[in-house]
């Protein structure tokens, strides 16, 4: 599965690996989980496994067919830096990045201690954003891996958002996204929290993203955060849509 994305901070996702397991709270009620399971039901061959990691050298290439640049999600479907994942095929995956350097390249894992691990093998080209994903607290340490790596852009995506973030260490971070929980069991998020990370980038200097309220049916909730949209991307670039109309209350 690759092409455009409804995923409001890129343009195109690329999935040379699909399939996970889970690492921490966030993965609970994992989307990929429940898109992979449908896409195996439908009969989508790269979807044979189900959400058993599973390499896709045939997709490696993908991008090198895009022409026109464009933000590309490395990997929505699972996590480059998963254990089932061989360093070579992690480093073909980096060789095409290179490459096809005219795109934006948005790489985000749960698993930053095996990036660092890794991070003398990889070549961290300027087009390669690296994040982390944190839902709580619990989770803050994965960003001292991520500040460690040789990437040139480093970001945190806070979603699921489970929990305050009162005390983030934003020094070496060029970009935050904050996002609620969506889908059937969504759990819930806490204005006080959001507005507690955006307050705390503005005052840090760092490009503050609002992704979505999220619960069952985000298109309700939308992503109005204090009568505005936030759209910061890294380097002062924007994202530019029409924001859902509704502004969340809880």
């Amino acid at each position: 599965m690759a092409g455009n994305s409804h995923i409001e901070w890129t343009d195109a996702t690329w999935n040379p690996v699909t399939g996970c397991s889970k690492i921490s709270p966030g993965c609970k009620n994992c989307y990929a989980e429940r898109m992979a399971r449908r896409l195996q039901a439908m009969g989508q061959p790269n979807y044979v496994n189900g959400f058993r990691v599973t390499l896709h050298p045939h997709m490696l290439h993908l991008p090198l067919t895009w022409r026109r640049p464009r933000r590309v999600f490395v990997n929505s479907m699972s996590d480059l830096f998963h254990d089932e994942v061989p360093l070579e095929f992690i480093r073909q995956v980096f060789a095409v990045m290179a490459e096809a350097h005219w795109h934006q390249y948005q790489l985000l894992t749960k698993r930053p201690a095996r990036a660092l691990e890794l991070d003398r093998h990889l070549d961290w080209q300027p087009n390669i954003w690296f994040g982390v994903s944190i839902e709580n607290a619990d989770y803050v340490h994965r960003i001292e891996d991520l500040r460690r790596t040789r990437a040139r852009v480093r970001f945190l995506s806070l979603e699921p958002l489970l929990g305050p973030l009162p005390n983030l260490y934003l020094n070496g971070i060029d970009w935050v996204i904050v996002g609620g929980e969506s889908g059937p069991r969504a759990r819930p998020i806490k204005p006080e929290w959001v507005r507690q990370i955006r307050d705390q980038c503005l005052r840090a200097g760092v490009p503050f993203f609002f992704k979505q309220w999220g619960g069952p049916f985000k298109s309700r909730t939308g992503r109005v955060l204090d009568g505005r949209t936030w759209d910061e991307l890294p380097g002062g670039l924007r994202v530019h849509h029409n924001p859902f109309p509704i502004l969340a209350t809880a």
